[in-house]
């Protein structure tokens, strides 16, 4: 688990600063639960759909599969597996391709590319190039996102815990061969260029209370969250404890013998200006990587509008 603070710059177009502070509440490998301050939800929802559509990402673009018959050992060997090529090429899509944003550019921006026409295009600062050649067994084998081999540093190939990723199976006389590249696209282009899931947004609440006497009746029923939690105020302002009260209340809420008398002795409030942004990753990037990107394509888009303005007023 991580905590840590930061400040989100985005330039609004009436040329003023907006600094929204966020703190990282929880971050793992591939999920991350941030608080968001000083906003409001229109600005929480853009990162949000940021997040979603316009992240940068490496994914399998192009699938060139070689066709081919060959004898071993008295054994005739096919390119002909169970699974069409289209079917493949879709699952090597899907497959979170290691990005490293500070490495790679855009093929239509690149350095050495950009001026080629779109099929031209391809050159070791835009573009990742893998290799796989599988045979298959009389028991069948397994072709894993491990079996394929990135050309090129030991940074691009598929991350331990996703090359158990199942591509297809293969059997005797049966093999794949294949190459793919990988190139950096956005989520509105294609779904296999969004490197986040399940992204959602909701009001920080704090609990308080508002009947002590009647509060007893849930703290009489043993369940996690006690008064002692609660400050001088009345408040409980803890993230995780908050989280936890939201399911104690339920043991006091309506259909419940104790909601005729606990009423709303303790309630859940949501605090102005503060949400609470969540989602994980494919484990393409890291999920602090892909939010500080987002950020990073918010301020620039912000900043774009902000120049037609003053390019038209």
């Amino acid at each position: 688990m991580v905590q840590r603070q930061r400040e989100v710059d985005a330039v609004g177009a009436s040329e003023v600063n907006i600094m929204v502070k966020a703190e990282i509440l929880y971050e793992d490998e591939e999920q991350i639960k941030i608080l968001l301050k000083d906003t409001d939800r229109a600005f929480v929802n853009s990162i949000r759909r940021t997040l979603m559509a316009d992240t940068p990402k490496m994914a399998i673009d192009t699938v060139r599969f070689v066709k081919k018959t060959e004898v071993e050992d008295g054994e005739l060997w096919e390119t002909d597996g169970p699974l069409p090529d289209e079917v493949i090429a879709q699952r090597l899509a899907m497959i979170p391709i290691p990005t490293k944003h500070d490495e790679f550019y855009f093929q239509d921006e690149c350095p050495n590319c950009s001026e080629m026409v779109e099929e031209d295009r391809g050159c070791a600062l835009c573009t990742m190039l893998y290799y796989c050649q599988v045979k298959g067994s009389r028991e069948g084998v397994w072709v894993t996102a491990g079996d394929l081999n990135f050309l090129g540093d030991a940074d691009g190939f598929i991350s331990k815990k996703y090359q158990p990723i199942p591509i297809t199976k293969l059997f005797q006389g049966q093999m794949i061969e294949f190459s793919a590249t990988a190139v950096m696209g956005r989520g509105r282009e294609h779904v296999k260029w969004s490197p986040v899931s399940g992204v959602t947004f909701n009001p920080r609440q704090i609990g308080v209370i508002n009947i002590k006497s009647k509060a007893k009746i849930l703290w009489n029923l043993g369940l996690k969250i006690k008064s002692g939690d609660f400050n001088k105020e009345g408040q409980l302002v803890d993230v995780e404890k908050v989280e936890q009260l939201r399911e104690d209340l339920n043991h006091v809420g309506s259909g419940t013998e104790e909601s005729r008398e606990f009423k709303n002795a303790v309630v859940l409030e949501d605090v102005p200006e503060e949400f609470i942004l969540s989602f994980e990753t494919d484990g393409s990037m890291k999920p602090g990587v892909a939010f500080e990107m987002a950020v990073k394509e918010l301020s620039g888009r912000f900043g774009s509008i902000e120049d037609d303005l003053k390019a038209v007023l």
